[in-house]
Parts: C-alpha cells; structure tokens; sequence
C-alpha cells in the first residue's frame, strides 16, 4: 500500500543518504584532513540531499492506510482530549507527522475458547471453567464465544482496556457468569433437557455484559460439562439401570401382544369354525328342504300321472321286482307271478309230480283317487317228492 511503499521508500533514503555523507567525509578528509571533512557536511547537496529524506520520511508518517478489517484510534497531542474524537475507519488517512499516532484494532469476528482440552483452548493447559450446582456437585464447562469489537465503540475499549480485554474483562466475565448461573440449577437439570434453558440464560447476560463494553456477541456455546468421577459413575449405573427396565417393560410389552395376537388367533379361528359350521348347517338344511320339495313336487306329479294312468302301477311293480326272479305271467283276468327258483324249477320246466299256488295277485282296478292297495303275500306249497 502507499503508506508501506513510502515507510520502504524514507528507510531506503536514509540509508542511501548516510552512505552518501560517509563517502563524502571519507573523501574530503583524505584529501584535506579533519577540518576540510568536517566542512564538506557542509556542501550544498548534503543539506538538499537531508531535507529531501527528511520530506520523504514526514510524508511516509503523514499517511496511514487500515485494512477493511480495522479500525483505528488516533492519539494526537494537538487534540484537547489527547485522542480525536472520532474513531479512524478502513482506508488511507492523513495525521500530523510526530504529533498523531494510530492504534489499531480488529473488528473482525474472534474466537474466545475455554477447554479442558490443552490443545483446544485459548490458553495452553486446562482452561475449562470449575463450578458447582444447586445441590452441591462440581462440574466442569467447557465454552467458546464468537464476538468482535463494534466499530463505533472502539475508543471506549481503547480507554478502558486496550489490548488487554481479552485476559482483562473477556475470561473474567465468562468465568464468574457461569459460575452463577450452574448455581441456579440441580446437576439432574445441568444434565437433562434444562441444559438449553442454562445456555440461553448465560448467552443473553454474557450478550448484555460485552455491549456494556463495547462488544458484541454473536454466539455463546455451551460446549461440554463434566462431572466429578463419581457422579458421573452414578449417572452411568443409574442409566443401566433404566435401560434394563425400559428393556425389560419392552420384552413384556412384546409378549403381551404375542398373547394378544395368539388370543386373536384362536378366537378367530373359532368364529371361522362356527361360521362354517352354521353354513355347513344352513346348507344342509337347504338341500334337505330342495329334497323334500322335490320329492313333493315328485309325488305330486305322480299321483296326476297315476290320476290319468292306472295301469302304471302295475307297471312299476313289475320294474321293482328283483332282477334274479323268473316270472310267468298268465294272460288272464287275475295273473299269476311264479318265482322259480323258490319252486325247484328248471330251466325246461316244473318239476314233475309239484303243485303251484298263486304267489301274488295283482289287482284288477285301483281304488278312486289313484291310492295302491299291496295284495295278500303269495304262498308257495310244495308237492312231496316221489
């Protein structure tokens, strides 16, 4: 930048202009001794050579050039207060050579962390945070905060604190805040879902306490807390504890539906039994009833039948009688059905000397109305043999 180039610029004169004023002694004494090297300081060029260096460093500290990531507080001994009023912003600027001087401060966002790890930290070594709780447990919290100076606050910082507001308000006021605040709270709480409640309280104090300052906070984080070895011991047992019973509560719960289920089932299979049983029933009885109609319907058309066709009865007498009985029938008023196996008969004939009674009688006519009437049962008498 221009204020660099020209700090380069007046170094390189200087040195170029002491060079030359050795040269030029060196030289005049050799040739004239102490008295003509001590007048040839006096040589015009010498003293155009020293105002022109002389320019050139008061133009180099006249100029003062911020990154855009700094601000600046002019100290000025011709200012009343011994500071301009204003704070310096970015960009090249021009102060009062030898009577003004720049502080300059970042105002970019920092990092400020306390850790028990000694590498994690701001500070080498354990730098977490030792408190204790409501009822008595020591803890350990672990912390960072994202913050930056505000620009339009610079100058108070400077007055107050300089560059020291990291050791001298930043550590000291996270160190007591959080040290208050765990003590308005169990290690139970600390531990359990009251830990949010804990971090946004430390957040909006340690907030309201670096404006106060001339700060501002972007973030606070609760990064870890730690407990002493044996409450975190006991911590640990009782959620093994918990954890077995809330196992446990599931694996009952799982056999109470598995019974529930096994229940469903057969009660299911029940209900679908006695379904089927009373469709199975249903279904008989509609094909006994379909029985019954039909044979209803059957007797019905048979007594029309027989109504019109008495003879048919004679007929389907003849179609009953047994396939293995042989029968004559005699072309009379009243026939006669001889079985003749039963008789002794052959195949030619009656056996010699043997007598045949009527077996069965068919009627004549059928009574009105189509009713059949069994005849008397036939009876067979043998002849004695010879």
């Amino acid at each position: 930048m221009l204020d660099q180039l020209l700090n380069f610029v007046s170094i390189t004169a200087w040195i170029l202009f002491a060079v030359f004023v050795g040269f030029t002694v060196v030289r005049a004494f050799q040739y004239g001794g102490l008295q003509e090297g001590i007048r040839s300081l006096g040589r015009p060029w010498i003293i155009i050579s020293l105002l022109l260096v002389v320019g050139i460093s008061l133009l180099s500290a006249s100029l003062v050039f911020l990154e855009p990531q700094e601000t600046g507080v002019v100290i000025s001994v011709v200012s009343p207060d011994g500071y301009r009023q204003q704070p310096m912003r970015s960009g090249l600027h021009w102060i009062v050579p030898l009577a003004e001087r720049v502080m300059r401060y970042p105002i970019y966002w920092q990092n400020f962390t306390m850790s028990t790890d000694p590498l994690e930290g701001s500070k080498v070594g354990n730098d977490a945070i030792a408190a204790r709780t409501s009822d008595g447990q020591a803890v350990y919290v672990d912390s960072s905060i994202i913050y930056r100076l505000d620009p339009n606050e610079v100058i108070r910082v400077h007055i107050d604190l300089q560059d020291r507001y990291v050791d001298d308000f930043i550590r000291p006021l996270l160190r007591g805040t959080i040290r208050t605040e765990v003590s308005q709270f169990t290690a139970e709480e600390v531990n359990s879902s009251k830990r949010k409640d804990l971090e946004k309280s430390l957040e909006d104090q340690i907030r309201q306490a670096l404006s106060d300052k001339g700060f501002v906070l972007d973030r606070f984080l609760l990064r870890n807390i730690a407990f002493s070895t044996q409450y975190a011991s006991a911590i640990e047992q009782k959620q093994i504890a918990e954890q077995e019973r809330t196992q446990k509560e599931y694996q009952a719960e799982q056999m109470r539906k598995l019974a529930e289920g096994q229940r469903d089932k057969y009660k299911i299979e029940a209900q679908g039994k006695a379904d089927a049983t009373v469709l199975e029933g249903e279904a008989q009885a509609k094909v006994i009833l379909l029985k019954a109609q039909a044979q209803a319907e059957a007797l019905r058309l048979l007594n029309e039948i027989l109504g019109k066709n008495r003879d048919l009865i004679t007929y389907q007498y003849v179609e009953k009688i047994a396939p293995g009985i042989k029968v004559m029938l005699v072309p009379n008023n009243n026939p006669f059905i001889l079985p003749m196996p039963d008789l002794g008969l052959t195949e030619e004939g009656v056996t010699a000397g043997s007598t045949i009674s009527p077996t069965i009688g068919l009627p004549n006519s059928f009574p009105a109305g189509g009713t059949l009437t069994p005849s008397p049962t036939p009876t067979v008498t043998p002849t004695p043999g010879r």
